[in-house]
């Protein structure tokens, strides 16, 4: 029976395109408005049953090297999670790391939502059921909105999720310099909480609208993070300087950023720039709000 179990799952990149900091409650944490969209470059779980005793969990991929194996990697905690809501044999998980670690783009909060998904489809459970969406509320902030992959607007910690189904694709250039930003540390970092929220968002009729809605909007962490890992202006900078960039963000709390551009031909030329000029940094197009699979 173990031998015939399988399951694969993509893990897409979480894309902040604004994201607003506007209170501060009394437990401590942050209430934000945040555009989230997901991109179709990612990670990629595996499940197979385990017929050696217990589970297994291995990592490949570019930035295996950075992901705790252990029992402290958030897939783990996931699998964890779903063994409280149904029977499961013993399972090998494997983790290919295509993307940064602690980069801002959800990536260990999308491997465990991968993991929830493939682990509902394995157990046979309801994935309306309201159980799995209290586990996931349990692994982080970001799990849910990760587990839906959906275009949204996040309010609270990010719980509060109003998905947006007219959402025009944007093409998009990530970057990353290289460069681990800590969350805490950005938060701590930050002079004002209280930020002006989300300007209403408009009927989107194209990616025009979008584009000008956006113009309107900002990223509240990024003045914080640019002073603590100043290479992350560095990458905005380059950005702004490739013709046809229409705006050049920080997502999440970085360090990787964004650029869009008007399609995938002028995407895929500012990559070949940014990579000939800083080989090092991590750079990927990538086509936002999509659920294709570029991987």
């Amino acid at each position: 029976m173990a031998g015939k179990i399988s399951a694969s799952e993509f893990a897409p990149a979480k894309i902040n395109l604004a994201l607003h900091v506007i209170g501060q409650n009394a437990d401590g944490y942050h209430e934000l408005e945040t555009l989230v969209v997901f991109a179709d470059v990612g990670d990629r779980l595996s499940i197979v049953g385990n017929d050696a005793a217990g589970d297994a969990f291995s990592v490949t991929g570019h930035f295996a090297a950075q992901v705790p194996a252990g029992g402290g990697n958030l897939v783990f905690a996931a699998l964890r999670a779903m063994r409280q809501l149904a029977d499961m044999p013993p399972l090998a998980i494997a983790l290919e790391k295509n993307l940064p670690v602690a980069s801002g783009m959800g990536g260990g909060s999308a491997d465990a939502a991968a993991a929830i998904r493939a682990l509902t489809r394995l157990s046979g459970l309801s994935p309306d059921n309201p159980a799995i969406l209290d586990s996931a509320r349990q692994l982080g902030a970001d799990v849910p909105m990760c587990m839906a992959s959906r275009p949204a607007i996040a309010r609270g910690r990010g719980e509060r999720l109003s998905f947006i189904d007219n959402m025009p694709p944007l093409h998009a250039v990530l970057v990353n310099p290289g460069t681990s930003v800590s969350t805490p540390d950005v938060f701590r970092a930050l002079q004002r909480r209280d930020n002006a929220p989300l300007p209403p968002m408009p009927d989107l009729a194209d990616s025009a609208a979008l584009l000008s809605w956006l113009a309107g909007t900002r990223n509240d962490l990024e003045g914080p993070a640019r002073r603590i890992a100043p290479k992350i202006g560095d990458v905005i900078g380059a950005l702004r300087g490739l013709d046809g960039c229409f705006l050049a963000r920080m997502t999440g709390s970085g360090a990787t950023c964004f650029g869009l551009f008007a399609d995938v031909d002028s995407a895929a030329s500012a990559v070949e720039r940014i990579l000939s000029a800083r080989p090092g940094w991590w750079c990927r197009p990538a086509l936002l709000s999509g659920l294709s699979e570029r991987g």
